[in-house]
């Protein structure tokens, strides 16, 4: 069972760029199963419930080459950005034409 080692993403109410924390998650073996009485979704991975949190990268990994997890790091993408100032809404040469 592979381990996988990444940088979660912020959730949607946080403004700031600060990264917390590196999380060590499992991979699933099995697809999940629908239950057929009940309709819920389960598994019977009880590895698929370990989520393990590190401060940094290299400690995570340490952890992993410890207990002998095969793992794989999945570095966190740059953010891409535009800066954009209400003044360019009047700018001269503006590439769309004003709607009105």
């Amino acid at each position: 069972m592979t381990a996988r080692i990444f940088l979660p993403a912020r959730s949607s109410t946080q403004s700031g760029q600060a990264k917390d924390f590196w999380v060590l998650q499992y991979e699933p073996e099995r697809a999940r199963e629908v239950e057929p009485l009940m309709g819920w979704t389960s598994s019977t991975d009880m590895k698929s419930q370990v989520i393990l949190r590190f401060e940094t990268k290299e400690q995570a990994i340490a952890y992993a080459q410890r207990n002998g997890i095969p793992y794989r790091v999945e570095e966190p993408k740059a953010a891409t950005r535009k800066i954009v100032s209400y003044s360019d809404n009047f700018r001269y040469n503006r590439l769309a034409p004003w709607s009105h």
